[in-house]
């Protein structure tokens, strides 16, 4: 069996952290190794620390940059409260990019302090 696990960089270990607990109401397990473990209920997330301009493997010409950006992988928190987590989203730093509704449903195309795109949908 396979258990998918996240990685997510930040810039500032507290600050991420702080971000994906208090926004996004995911649990923190436990300090590991200069990273925090969080879980989104069932899905680990390992929030690291790595600075601007390092280098995400060795000899590569690509360096992480925290401005916003995109990736075709993103994490979707779903929720039945979509409203108040996306206020919690801005007040911690985050931001609301727009968004859908239909019957039933809504999405909020979200991003975090750091430049990580993702999805915020009501269940």
């Amino acid at each position: 069996m396979i258990k998918i696990s996240v990685s997510i960089d930040v810039p500032n270990l507290k600050q991420g952290e702080e971000f994906y607990v208090f926004a996004l109401g995911c649990t923190k397990l436990r300090d590991q190794m200069g990273m925090s473990v969080i879980s989104a209920g069932n899905c680990d997330i390992y929030i690291q620390e790595k600075k601007a301009g390092s280098n995400p493997v060795k000899d590569s010409i690509i360096v992480r940059d925290y401005s916003r950006h995109w990736t075709p992988i993103h994490l979707d928190f779903i929720t039945s409260d979509i409203e108040n987590v996306v206020k919690k989203v801005i007040e911690l730093g985050g931001k609301k990019e727009g968004g859908e509704s239909w019957d039933g449903g809504s999405i909020a195309y979200c991003v975090d302090p750091f430049g990580n795109g993702f999805c915020v949908i009501n269940e």
